[in-house]
């Protein structure tokens, strides 16, 4: 089922969902499986699972040059969907990312996906390039996430790159994309960054999931703003529990998000990692509680492949 059908089936009751990573390089599908696993007792009727753009190493060879590696840390994403709808019986949402992939790539990819029978896709530009002097990777990549939903909305169209194709299917991905609460960090302002979403919207996107927050006022005023602009498709929160004092300054930073000061001031009157653990699994809780009697269409929380917190939020809320 795609996503918006598991939304309009639940009649107004608040789903659960979860956002994992794929396994690093070199390591198995183990580990990730044994996250999911106890979670699954919460019933997610969708599982999200991560894409990240490739980096660029530089490798000094024998001969004395330097030599320009790309490298994908955590590569397998369709192929992890695919093994976790087939253990599991869950619908997966994989990412698509906009650096790093030509056209003709993601057109590949949404193939692969189509034919395994995946028909939920996020979309979105993805990380910037740690590596700011390197040069670009894919220089045909598409540039910005509204992109990629004009590619997958004309494959749903039946619509392909180019006239080779045979073009007697049409896809039927439906097709995510996110929103930023508190902007995307390269928006001048707000206003303008509703503006590109309503654009990604336009260009066919089904649904949003939204960047980490911790103050459910930004949310609510998030999809205020959004309905008054004509966006009117559900608009699904995004939740992280802090669990380290350093993510005081390292979340702002790399996610360009507020913490909350009552909840920064709780976390530094903590001595130890769990503590800060607990007061993030209760800052969640109550946000939880409060979008959930909100009537919010699903809670969808970045585990970050790890599933001590939420599991504990999640018998708190469901």
């Amino acid at each position: 089922m795609k996503v918006t059908e598991h939304l309009r089936a639940a009649n107004g009751n608040t789903l659960f969902s979860i956002e994992v990573l794929p396994p690093q390089k070199g390591k198995t599908i183990d580990d990730l499986i044994k996250v999911i696993e106890p979670l699954m007792e919460f019933k997610p009727p969708f599982i999200d699972v991560t894409y990240h753009r490739e980096e660029i190493i530089y490798k000094k060879r024998p001969d004395g040059l330097i030599e320009e590696i790309p490298l994908r840390k955590r590569p397998g994403t369709v192929g992890i969907c695919a093994a976790l709808k087939g253990r599991f019986n869950v619908d997966t949402v994989p990412h698509l990312v906009c650096g790093g992939f030509t056209p003709e790539e993601t057109e590949d990819a949404l193939f692969t996906l189509h034919y395994l029978g995946i028909n939920n896709v996020l979309l979105i530009q993805g990380d910037p390039d740690k590596n700011s002097q390197a040069a670009p990777i894919k220089n045909k990549s598409h540039k910005y996430a509204s992109e990629l939903v004009k590619q997958v909305a004309n494959m749903n169209k039946g619509k392909f790159l180019h006239e080779e194709t045979e073009n007697e299917l049409k896809t039927d991905f439906c097709i995510g994309v996110a929103g930023y609460p508190e902007k995307h960090f390269e928006a001048p302002n707000l206003s303008t960054d509703l503006k590109w979403l309503k654009h990604k919207v336009d260009c066919g996107a089904d649904y949003i999931v939204t960047q980490m927050f911790f103050d459910n006022r930004k949310y609510f005023e998030f999809v205020e703003k959004c309905r008054e602009i004509g966006i009117k498709v559900p608009i699904i929160p995004g939740l992280k529990p802090i669990a380290q004092k350093k993510q005081l300054t390292t979340l702002p930073r790399i996610f360009h998000i507020d913490i909350p000061e009552a909840l920064a001031n709780e976390v530094e009157k903590c001595k130890t990692d769990a503590e800060v653990k607990r007061v993030g699994i209760e800052w969640a809780i109550a946000q939880s509680l409060e979008l959930k009697k909100a009537g919010v269409p699903c809670l969808h929380y970045y585990t970050m492949s790890r599933n001590e917190a939420v599991i504990e939020i999640a018998k708190a809320v469901f």
